[in-house]
C-alpha cells in the first residue's frame, strides 16, 4: 500500500520518516487500544473536544525546531483535528486510534504515575481593607527579577530564583512568605484585592488563580504572573510530619479545619511554605474556566496539568485510576483521556498529572482529595516510531548471578563501573498493534 500523504498549506507531501522518542528517565512500552482498561467506555467526543481546543494554537504557531519531536508530530495530526470539526463519539475515538498509539509510561522504577487534584477557589473579597477582609492578594512588584534577568517585566518562570536589587546595588534573595506577611510590601500599593483569611490568600496562591467575588457582585479574575523564588513545601506535608493530621486524613477540607481552629499555629505552618504567588487580573465578570499554561480556557474533568520539560502542550494522555471522587472514602473508576495543558512547578516527572476538576467548592473538595498512583498512556502521534525509542531506554541494574565457589556478591553500593554502567545499555521494545497521553501535599 502506498505511504499515505499529509496535507500541508501550499502542497501535499509525503510523510517524513517517523523520528525516535526519547523523554528522560521514563520507560516506554507501546500497547494495544484493547489493552487500555475502560478505553472503549470513555466519551471520546468529550475527550476531541478539548484536544481540539488545544490544536488551534498549535496549528496557528510556527514549527519550532527545539529536538522534541512530539511537538512537530503533533501540528500534523492538529492540522487533521482543527479541518475534521466536531466528532461524535464513535468518530473520535477512530480519529484517536488513526493517528495515535498508545504507549505505556512511567517513571524508571515506579510500578505507576502519581495522580493528585487541582481546582479554581470561588472566594469573597473586596477592593478595599475593612474589617471583615484583611489579607491582601498582591500583584507582581516591579523591583522582582527571575534568575538571569537583566530587567524586570516580562514573563515568569513558574520555578527558579529571584531577586530584588537593594540601594547599594546588590542582587539579594526576594522576601518570603513570613516577611511579606509582616509588611515588607505594604505602602507599595500592590494589593489587587483584600480576602477574609490568610487561608484563602494561601489556597489560591497553591491553586494559581482564582475568582473573587467582591462586595458589589463583581467577579474579579487572577492568575498566576510571578513568584517570590523560593521552593513551594507542601503544608499537608508540614502537619503530617508534626504529626498534627494523619496522612490517611489528609485533604484540603482537613487542612482549611485546622488553620481555622488554631490560627496561631496556622501562621507558622504557613511560614514553612516561603513561596508567595504574585497575580495579574484577566478579566471582569468572567464565568469561564480559567486559562492553563498553554494559553487556553481549561476543560474540567479532561484538562491536567503534566512537567513541561518532558510534554508537549495538547498531548493527549489515557490515564487509569481509582480515585475517592464521591467521599473520602470511594473508590471510582476513572479512565478517561486528558489533554496536557497546563503545568504546576511541584509537577516533576515523565508520569506525574495534576488533574483539573473546575471551579468553586465541590471542585475543591474532590481535588484536595485525589493524591493515588494511576496507570499512565501516553497517546503518541502515528508519525513518531515507538520501536525506534527502544533503543534509547535504559536496562534496570543486572541481576546477579548466582555466588560460585563459596563466593560473596559485593556489598550493595560497592559494585564496579562494569554495573552501573549497565543501565546505559539498548533494550528493544516490542510493538503489538491494537484494532487500528499548582498542590496541598504536591
Amino acid at each position: 500500500m502506498a505511504e499515505p500523504l499529509v496535507a500541508s498549506a501550499s502542497r501535499v507531501r509525503p510523510r517524513t520518516a517517523p523520528e525516535p522518542l526519547r523523554i528522560p528517565d521514563a520507560a516506554l512500552e507501546p500497547t494495544g487500544w484493547d489493552e487500555l482498561n475502560g478505553w472503549s467506555g470513555d466519551d471520546h467526543a468529550s475527550a476531541f473536544a478539548t484536544f481540539q481546543a488545544s490544536c488551534r494554537p498549535i496549528v496557528r504557531s510556527k514549527p519550532l525546531n527545539d529536538g522534541r519531536p512530539v511537538r512537530a508530530a503533533l501540528q500534523t495530526v492538529c492540522a487533521r483535528a482543527v479541518k475534521t470539526g466536531p466528532l461524535g463519539s464513535t468518530a473520535a475515538r477512530q480519529f484517536f486510534e488513526d493517528n495515535f498509539r498508545p504507549i505505556r509510561i512511567r517513571k524508571l522504577g515506579d510500578a505507576a504515575g502519581f495522580l493528585t487534584g487541582y481546582y479554581e477557589p470561588i472566594v469573597d473579597g473586596s477592593r478595599f481593607p475593612t474589617r471583615e477582609f484583611t489579607v491582601p492578594l498582591y500583584r507582581r512588584p516591579p523591583d522582582l527579577l527571575a534568575a538571569g534577568a537583566i530587567q524586570p517585566g516580562g514573563p515568569f518562570p513558574n520555578s527558579g530564583r529571584a531577586f530584588r536589587r537593594t540601594a547599594d546595588g546588590e542582587l539579594v534573595p526576594y522576601y518570603d512568605r513570613g516577611e511579606i506577611e509582616d509588611g515588607a510590601l505594604d505602602g507599595r500599593h500592590l494589593e489587587i484585592c483584600w480576602l477574609r483569611s490568610a487561608t484563602d490568600a494561601l489556597f489560591i496562591q497553591i491553586q494559581g488563580s482564582a475568582r473573587v467575588r467582591l462586595e458589589d457582585g463583581t467577579m474579579l479574575r487572577l492568575n498566576y504572573d510571578a513568584h517570590n523564588g523560593y521552593p513551594y513545601m507542601p503544608v499537608g506535608r508540614v502537619l503530617i510530619d508534626r504529626n498534627i493530621i494523619a496522612r490517611e486524613e489528609m485533604s484540603m477540607h482537613r487542612i482549611r479545619e485546622w488553620m481555622q481552629a488554631n490560627p496561631d499555629d496556622a501562621k507558622d505552618v504557613r511560614r514553612q511554605n516561603r513561596s508567595v504567588v504574585f497575580f495579574r487580573i484577566i478579566g471582569l465578570n468572567d464565568y469561564g474556566e480559567p486559562l492553563g499554561a498553554q494559553g487556553i480556557r481549561l476543560s474540567a474533568g479532561r484538562s491536567i496539568a503534566v512537567d513541561k520539560a518532558l510534554h508537549v502542550y495538547g498531548t493527549p494522555f489515557f490515564i487509569e485510576a481509582d480515585l475517592p471522587l464521591a467521599s473520602a472514602n470511594a473508590s471510582t473508576p476513572f479512565r478517561r483521556t486528558m489533554i496536557a495543558q497546563d503545568t504546576g512547578s511541584a509537577i516533576v516527572g515523565p508520569a506525574r498529572a495534576d488533574l483539573y476538576f473546575g471551579a468553586g467548592d465541590e471542585a475543591g473538595q474532590i481535588a484536595g482529595r485525589v493524591r493515588q498512583p494511576g496507570q499512565f498512556a501516553l497517546l503518541l502521534p502515528r508519525d513518531l516510531d515507538p520501536v525506534a525509542a527502544g533503543t534509547h531506554m535504559p536496562l534496570p541494574h543486572a541481576r546477579p548471578a548466582p555466588p560460585a565457589n563459596g563466593q560473596r556478591h559485593p556489598a550493595a553500593g560497592t559494585t564496579g563501573r562494569e554495573r552501573l554502567d549497565s543501565k546505559s545499555e539498548p533494550i528493544p521494545v516490542r510493538f503489538e498493534r491494537g484494532h487500528g497521553s499548582r498542590r496541598l501535599l504536591r
